[in-house]
């Protein structure tokens, strides 16, 4: 028990100085509301359209190139992945590219009291773990829709985006957790 108090002593300066007097649920909620307002302001702003737009193609040609190097036919024409063999398609748009899913989890981590680097940390792995479930949902889905429309549109509908959400949750908590801990919140680590 005392090896584990002396590791979390130590990396607590790393990850952000701050006494328990700054876990105020009520500012956090506040900060967090005011993120989000801003997060989709500009996430709807007409000049991040085309950036959304090709960050959704570049999505989909990663998505082509890893079916491809699975040994899957597929052919990828912008935001859309079409299969040779049976002519199904399907495409990226916004809610598939999980931007708004991202801009939910850095604005938990924007609002919450952490230093600017553990915040820094949190949002490039957040975003990673985010799109590697999402790459992984893009082409089940490009699948499943050439098995049977009815289960893809039920994992299109219900199963993935809840899933993908949940990867967001979780990977706020496992972001958040070191930081309670080191704060002294009871129950953080359970």
């Amino acid at each position: 028990m005392e090896q584990r108090d002396r590791s979390t002593a130590k990396s607590a300066p790393a990850r952000a100085k701050w006494r328990k007097s700054n876990v105020r649920p009520e500012r956090f909620l506040i900060a967090f509301a005011v993120c989000v307002a801003i997060a989709f302001g500009l996430l709807f702003a007409p000049f991040m359209r085309p950036l959304t737009a090709t960050f959704s193609d570049r999505l989909t040609e990663i998505s082509g190139a890893l079916i491809g190097a699975a040994g899957g036919r597929v052919q990828v024409e912008g935001a859309v992945l079409r299969a040779p063999s049976s002519g199904f398609a399907i495409e990226m748009k916004d809610g598939c590219n999980g931007v708004n899913v991202m801009a939910l989890l850095w604005s938990a981590m924007l609002a919450f009291p952490a230093s600017w680097v553990w915040k820094a940390k949190g949002v490039l792995m957040g975003t990673a773990a985010i799109q590697v479930i999402n790459l992984v949902r893009f082409i089940s889905l490009f699948y499943l829709g050439q098995y049977s429309i009815a289960w893809f549109d039920f994992a299109h509908l219900y199963l993935w985006e809840n899933l993908i959400m949940a990867d967001a949750l979780v990977v706020f908590w496992l972001w958040v957790s070191p930081l309670l801990r080191d704060a002294g919140v009871p129950d953080a680590a359970r």
